[in-house]
């Protein structure tokens, strides 16, 4: 089993030196990813649901600093040699593809090939609103997306005709030094889980009991298949709030059992007593038994 550490562009993680500590501890305690999350605006008085609270709002309010993912993860890759950066999740339809491809393909390229791009499509209508952007179709724009990111990364000379981008003969450069950046889907509707199967390198629902994510695992596999691919490379990451309770083992077996490769754990809790307690208490009690 894998350990991730998601939010953890937030709160005291988001300023320089608490990232680059967080980093390299993360690192030593054999931690594998650190997962950003991302909003360009924070629009006051939005009306849209955030889905992942009873509340319908954010755990964060208009002076909340929230880095630029990449941004960010660049930052922290300077400090650390093995850690994978990921983006937990990036808002793929509010972006230019072209632009992102470059700017992935450059932090993956400048740190040795560590990056696992998590891509969703967006819950906040007024975020699209203020960048211009259509809320509309968003889905179908981040399926295409998602190809034209594989299109560049794959050749020089590329090009693409869809319906929201359009290129000739183009070539985009460094290309990925992993050849092609795993491409991890977010979300936790049907509609996340059928486009994982169809197009992703990975699944991270960001919430779900044991038997939702399993029922959810199982709606990827069937479209994989369906769709020609092979399931078994489809790789899921979720959270299980009992790693942190008297039985963190069982934990991670009840998520193995349903074909979870790597455990995300939110970074707030691993602010107290101090980062580097909690992170290597962490590692002695769970990452150091389970391999």
């Amino acid at each position: 089993m894998k350990f991730g550490l998601a939010f953890a562009n937030t709160m005291g993680w988001a300023e320089p030196q608490g990232a680059v500590e967080a980093a390299r501890l993360a690192e030593e305690a054999g931690f594998e990813s650190m997962w950003t999350v991302e909003h360009v605006i924070f629009p006051d008085d939005y009306q849209s649901a955030y889905p992942y609270s009873p509340t319908g709002k954010m755990p964060a309010g208009a002076a909340t600093p929230i880095p630029d993912p990449l941004v960010w993860l660049a930052y922290i890759a300077a400090a650390t040699t093995r850690i994978r950066l990921a983006t937990g999740i990036l808002i793929l339809p509010e972006r230019n593809p072209l632009v992102l491809a470059k700017e992935v393909a450059t932090l993956d390229h400048l740190s040795g090939g560590r990056v696992e791009l998590g891509i969703g499509v967006g819950w906040l209508k007024e975020e699209f609103d203020a960048l211009g952007i259509p809320w509309e179709a968003r889905g179908a724009r981040t399926d295409e997306y998602i190809e034209v990111l594989r299109e560049l990364w794959s050749r020089d000379h590329a090009s693409y005709s869809g319906r929201f981008s359009s290129f000739n003969n183009v070539s985009s450069n460094p290309k990925p030094a992993q050849g092609s950046v795993p491409i991890v889907i977010g979300g936790h509707s049907r509609a996340a889980a059928e486009r994982a199967g169809r197009l992703g390198d990975g699944f991270f629902p960001g919430k779900g009991s044991v038997k939702e994510l399993a029922e959810t695992f199982d709606i990827v596999r069937q479209t994989a298949a369906a769709a020609g691919r092979d399931p078994s490379r489809i790789e899921f990451t979720a959270g299980h709030p009992g790693v942190f309770g008297d039985d963190p083992i069982a934990a991670v077996q009840e998520m193995e059992s349903i074909g979870v490769a790597r455990m995300i754990l939110p970074a707030f809790m691993f602010f107290k007593p101090t980062p580097a307690d909690a992170l290597a208490s962490f590692a002695e009690r769970v990452i150091s038994k389970v391999g």
